[in-house]
């Protein structure tokens, strides 16, 4: 039994796969509230003792919010310190590994399904070479999967935290109200990502004067505003909220052109995370693909490259099993994957 996690600030996701016909299975998830938790070890000894399955796990990889250094990596928003050779012995898991959880998420894609991914545009999809892989959920990761003549390697970057590029007016005038308000320096995630999108909505409404009816206000009040957002940008309800969601989406579609033009990514660019599917509609509707072709003598070379959206909200759990699994083959000798064929 392989176990994969997805670590982030506020919930840890768990869950356990096998092998069938040499395909991923899923066998059981469940995900848990981080802040009542000590640590990582005391959720996957809860979580495997619900599932009676200590001492049952050959591997485990979980997927984590930011650059690991030799096994390690002290998370920021939480008061956690993760060593890959302290949890291995703590939990009695032999093969136990940390990597970037976009990394993990690239590691996923072969994984996938046809119907687990949707093509936002064709491209050129006999193309072959690097992809991309940007995902906007509460934060914004991007990673880089390098093709080697045979397969993709996923590496991790931090491409999310680079300086946001305003490209019109309303962005430069963006850029300025968020100077302030952060206290200096603005990145791509403060705009594309849910760390964001409630700023640039309050950008249009304070700086803009953008009109906030009553019934909106009240509702961003009790709900989650993000979700609130999306839903009446996506309907057209709100024009504000509109709006915003065109700000936030072609920021978004910039971005991922900006990252497939510094990988080369002929072979496709991915867009994971969150937020992707729950706003799959706005996506279709060009703002994003026009950003993302805009790129001046370069924009041919973005046309065709294909964009596809991850619907699959494990994808980085089924890379981090995929990748424990590889990794304890190396080292063992022996495949769970290769023995269920």
């Amino acid at each position: 039994m392989i176990l994969a996690g997805d670590v982030g600030g506020t919930k840890v996701a768990l869950a356990l796969f096998d092998f069938q016909g040499g395909a991923l299975h899923h066998a059981a998830e469940k995900r848990y509230p981080a802040k009542d938790y000590p640590g990582l070890e005391a959720i996957v000894k809860e979580f495997l003792g619900e599932q009676h399955q200590e001492g049952n796990i050959s591997a485990a990889c979980f997927g984590v919010p930011g650059p690991v250094r030799h096994g390690v990596l002290r998370l920021t928003n939480l008061p956690w310190v993760l060593d890959s050779r302290k949890l291995s012995l703590d939990l009695g898991i032999d093969h136990l590994f940390l990597i970037n959880d976009l990394e993990a998420n690239g590691y996923g894609i072969p994984e996938l399904k046809a119907d687990q991914i949707f093509t936002l545009s064709a491209g050129d999809p006999s193309a072959a070479g690097n992809r991309a892989l940007i995902s906007a959920g509460t934060g914004l990761g991007e990673a880089f999967l390098v093709w080697n003549g045979k397969r993709h390697i996923p590496m991790a970057s931090e491409g999310g935290h680079c300086d946001f590029a305003a490209r019109n007016e309303d962005e430069i005038e963006l850029l300025r109200h968020l100077k302030k308000k952060l206290g200096g320096r603005v990145s791509y995630e403060r705009v594309i990502a849910g760390v964001g999108i409630k700023d640039v909505y309050d950008f249009l409404r304070d700086v803009q004067k953008m009109d906030e009816p009553s019934w909106l206000r009240d509702r961003l009040a009790v709900e989650d505003p993000n979700a609130v957002i999306g839903e009446l940008g996506i309907s057209g309800e709100s024009e504000i909220c509109v709006k915003t969601l065109d700000i936030v989406v072609g920021a978004y579609g910039a971005e991922a052109g900006n990252l497939a033009l510094k990988v080369l990514a002929i072979g496709g660019v991915y867009i994971g995370g969150g937020i992707g599917p729950k706003i799959l509609k706005k996506l279709q509707d060009g703002t994003f693909m026009k950003a993302f072709t805009d790129k001046g003598r370069l924009s041919d070379l973005l046309v065709q490259t294909p964009v596809r959206v991850i619907l699959e909200s494990r994808a980085a759990l089924m890379g981090a099993a995929a990748y424990a699994e590889a990794r304890a083959t190396e080292l063992s000798g022996h495949s769970e994957r290769a023995a269920s064929v």
